[in-house]
């Protein structure tokens, strides 16, 4: 709201306001500071209420009954934290985003959509302890819908241009069918006509997998908060060098016109996330739960569809790829190796507690190879 009315008196009267606050490195920075400081205030207030509501963590315990020893002091502590993150994130978005991009439509649909989702999850937990929240089907095919309308209106042009109203939301002029790799100049490779069945599936499991992803990593303090970050803020880096034509060019990126609101609201993921660190670090108060992990691993992957960076996001979000991986061959290995474990615990950190690891150093250690990831992400702007 605040970015339009700037853009009204600007464009539109005789009032005089300095060109930086309608730049989006300015509204990336005010959106980060925005979330931030959100999170941080009201964090106190939003933490009393969940304990008054008794939002407990629920600990599942039956593939790794030793992790109810391990985390039993987290019993009382209140999920649901992710409500906080996504306010906060939707209050920037009204504030420093433009309200007629598609971008921004479609970013605010992933947060209010996913974040639903996650809070059905965390309140069936809450209300019922012994729930397992969601029916896993119905939880991954309400992800799988949204994904689905995702790569339809992205794929498939005249769903775009139904929505289009004058100049609110526009088609987004990008072959979606182009599909680029860190370290490589230009596209990898581009699906056309039948292809684009390929590039549907794609898609969908990226939205998808991310999102989960994200949720299986958000199992110690401040992990995921952490690791968020550092993926949030790679790519909005890149979000910003793909909106200018100039440097987009020089830099051997793809050029996608309006793609800076994708970069503000990672900065906000960002802010927020970070606002949210305070209270979920070790010892946390407060967890985010299925309303934050979702949403956040469910936009992260949104945003890569949206600026053609799926391989780049698995590379800086390595460690939600690892965590994920983990428990796929864990399950695996159970299923048909008769029982047969190839993890103590899986996700990947329970293993690192069973071999003696303390939390905060498990959490750490992800950190760092998180920022190593993040850094080789970054790195590959200019070495292609």
């Amino acid at each position: 709201m605040i970015y339009l009315f700037l853009q009204y008196l600007a464009y539109h009267t005789a009032v005089k306001i300095p060109a930086v606050f309608l730049y989006a490195s300015t509204r990336m920075i005010l959106a980060a500071m925005t979330t931030l400081l959100l999170t941080i205030f009201m964090g106190p207030r939003f933490i009393n209420k969940l304990y008054a509501l008794k939002t407990g963590q629920s600990i599942r315990v039956e593939d790794c009954p030793m992790l109810a020893e391990l985390h039993q002091k987290k019993k009382e502590t209140p999920t649901m934290g992710g409500i906080l993150i996504l306010i906060s994130m939707l209050i920037s978005l009204l504030l420093w985003m433009d309200l007629q991009s598609s971008f921004t439509l479609i970013l605010c649909l992933a947060t209010v959509w996913l974040g639903f989702l996650g809070g059905m999850d965390d309140y069936l937990k809450m209300k019922h302890k012994n729930s397992k929240g969601l029916p896993a089907k119905k939880k991954f095919g309400m992800q799988l819908l949204f994904a689905i309308i995702l790569g339809l209106y992205l794929l498939w042009p005249p769903l775009g241009e139904a929505i289009h109203f004058g100049n609110w939301f526009p088609p987004i002029e990008v072959n979606f069918g182009e599909y680029f790799f860190p370290f490589k100049k230009g596209a990898l490779f581009a699906l056309g006509g039948a292809g684009l069945i390929l590039a549907f599936v794609i898609t969908i499991v990226v939205v998808t997998g991310t999102s989960n992803a994200v949720n299986l990593t958000d199992g110690l303090d401040g992990l995921a908060s952490g690791c968020i970050i550092l993926v949030a803020v790679v790519l909005s880096i890149f979000a910003f060098l793909s909106n200018n034509s100039e440097m987009a060019r020089y830099l051997n990126i793809p050029y996608i016109e309006g793609c800076a609101e994708i970069g503000v609201y990672l900065c906000a993921i960002a802010g927020a996330c970070l606002g949210f660190l305070w209270y979920n670090g070790y010892p946390a108060q407060v967890f985010m739960g299925d309303t934050g992990s979702l949403a956040l691993g469910g936009i992260l992957g949104t945003a890569a569809v949206l600026m053609r960076r799926e391989f780049l996001l698995a590379v800086v979000g390595g460690i939600f790829v690892i965590e994920a991986i983990s428990v796929i061959l864990q399950v695996l290995s159970y299923r048909y190796r008769n029982k047969k474990r190839i993890f103590r615990c899986a996700p990947l950190h329970h293993h690192f507690e069973f071999k003696g690891w303390p939390e905060q150093k498990v959490v750490i250690r992800f950190w760092i190879v998180g920022l190593i990831l993040a850094l080789i992400g970054l790195a590959s702007i200019k070495f292609q």
